[in-house]
């Protein structure tokens, strides 16, 4: 059976229209190259007035940037009412250990300087010519400053201050119970960054 439309005729064009093959759901006809996807609709976007426009009812008008302001910190005042002696006394004995290990350090250091630079023998010589007698020598600097000597009267002032610091804090500690029992405390300021 052969088809008797005219190629012009409407039922033609709709046949023709059938046949045709879909490639990326744009028509394409079977003598036509394929034609690119067409890119997806994107969704309207929200209007959003310009800066200084009057507002209009039901929408927001966003905040311009220099009108944030910084944020907001919270305080609360304390007062310490109570030190316990305990703690102050391991606090405070630790630290004096520290600080007595860092002045056996700097007296040896100020001490290897000093002998470098040849302080005890310039001065221990002074000495020993204004103390000699003529039948002896003089005062001798140098043996009696050497480094195992000053290291040892400061190992000993330093143990010293930590017993004496140790006790004084904890004294301290009991002497402030007292007073913040009478008078409420010392009383402080904090802060916390939201």
């Amino acid at each position: 059976m052969t088809d008797t439309r005219h190629p012009q005729s409407p039922q033609h064009q709709h046949a023709v229209r059938q046949q045709q093959t879909y490639a990326g759901g744009i028509p394409v006809a079977p003598d036509q190259p394929p034609q690119p996807p067409v890119p997806p609709v994107q969704p309207p976007q929200a209007y959003v007035p310009p800066v200084g426009a009057p507002d209009v009812a039901g929408v927001r008008k966003p905040r311009p940037a220099a009108a944030r302001t910084a944020p907001r910190t919270r305080k609360a005042r304390l007062r310490v009412a109570k030190a316990d002696p305990w703690s102050v006394m391991k606090v405070s004995f630790l630290l004096s250990i520290a600080l007595g290990i860092c002045t056996v350090v700097a007296v040896a250091a100020l001490w290897m300087v000093l002998d470098t630079l040849g302080v005890f023998s310039t001065v221990g010589g002074t000495i020993s010519e204004a103390t000699d007698s003529g039948s002896g020598g003089g005062f001798d600097l140098e043996s009696f400053l050497s480094l195992s000597r000053v290291l040892t009267i400061t190992s000993v002032i330093a143990v010293i201050d930590v017993v004496l610091a140790t006790a004084l804090a904890t004294l301290g500690s009991f002497i402030y119970n007292l007073s913040a029992g009478m008078v409420g405390g010392i009383e402080l300021t904090l802060a916390e960054d939201e």
